[in-house]
């Protein structure tokens, strides 16, 4: 069983890519949308997050988990797998980082623009990792009010054109584009329209789907198929479930299945009925 995790709907692309290529793959998608945006959050709490979530993961029946979140990838992702994921381990974590590094320096002709959150973009994992590939020049951005248009389902609107257009200019001689926050590929016709023609734009949740299949191949031991060849998905959430399910179809392409709730519980994330959060004035 695959596990995927994110800071809320974004990663649902990045699964429904990795479900067309693994179709005979049971996967467990967790959306930690009660407490994103992560972008802006110090590096520690988002540590502490991550923690939580791929413990949670694990105890679902996971072997192998997908960092979807390219916030976490960049600032959380060694410190996971120096965690849980020892030597003699039979776990693994894995990031979306070093696919996205790997193809924009594969397509670009010199100049890639990076837009993504501000921790994402203060790590300097993107540029670190390119730098490691090749000769090319870096320019990130960090732009936070894009997450919250598609949050709010607000991408085909006038605010989202304007947004990505005041961006935009500001990476005026790019010859790549990469995507480096999960929500953007919503943006995609926005983006479109505002880059000059012959500006290659980069999605990386085919490419992490794609290396992760190699990944697999290459390490055949790790989280074999259903042998009846199910293709089950479960989808945990740490805000509203009927939310997540509404907002969630737009990411996965597809009808979402029931949305369990799990909410933070003595530093763990566990299953609760959110009919049962306090509401009014609490004392513990």
């Amino acid at each position: 069983m695959i596990g995927v995790y994110d800071s809320g709907f974004g990663g649902l692309d990045v699964l429904r890519h990795l479900r067309a290529a693994l179709p005979k793959r049971d996967f467990v998608y967790l959306g930690d949308s009660g407490r994103a945006p992560y972008g802006g959050r110090d590096a520690h709490t988002i540590l502490d997050f991550a923690e939580q979530a791929v413990e949670r993961l694990f105890e679902e029946g996971c072997r192998t988990i997908v960092v979807a979140c390219n916030t976490v990838s960049c600032v959380a992702l060694r410190h996971l797998q120096q965690r849980y994921c020892g030597p003699d381990s039979d776990r693994r974590i894995l990031g979306v980082t070093i696919p996205g590094a790997e193809i924009a320096t594969q397509q670009s002709t010199g100049h890639i623009g990076i837009i993504a959150t501000h921790r994402t973009v203060a790590s300097g994992t993107y540029a670190a990792e390119i730098a490691k590939l090749g000769e090319h020049r870096v320019t990130q951005l960090a732009t936070p009010l894009l997450t919250p248009i598609v949050e709010e389902g607000w991408e085909a609107t006038d605010i989202a054109l304007k947004a990505v257009d005041r961006y935009l200019e500001r990476l005026p001689d790019i010859d790549t584009l990469l995507l480096g926050c999960t929500h953007y590929p919503l943006l995609l016709p926005a983006i479109q329209v505002r880059l000059p023609r012959g500006v290659t734009v980069i999605d990386p949740a085919p490419y992490v789907a794609g290396r992760m299949v190699a990944w697999l191949e290459r390490h055949p031991a790790f989280d074999a198929p259903n042998p009846a060849g199910r293709g089950t998905l479960r989808v945990l959430c740490t805000g509203d479930p009927d939310a997540f399910a509404r907002h969630g179809t737009r990411f996965l392409g597809t009808p979402m299945p029931p949305v369990q709730h799990v909410s933070e519980v003595d530093g763990r994330l566990a299953h609760r009925d959110p009919a049962d959060a306090p509401s009014g004035q609490v004392v513990r």
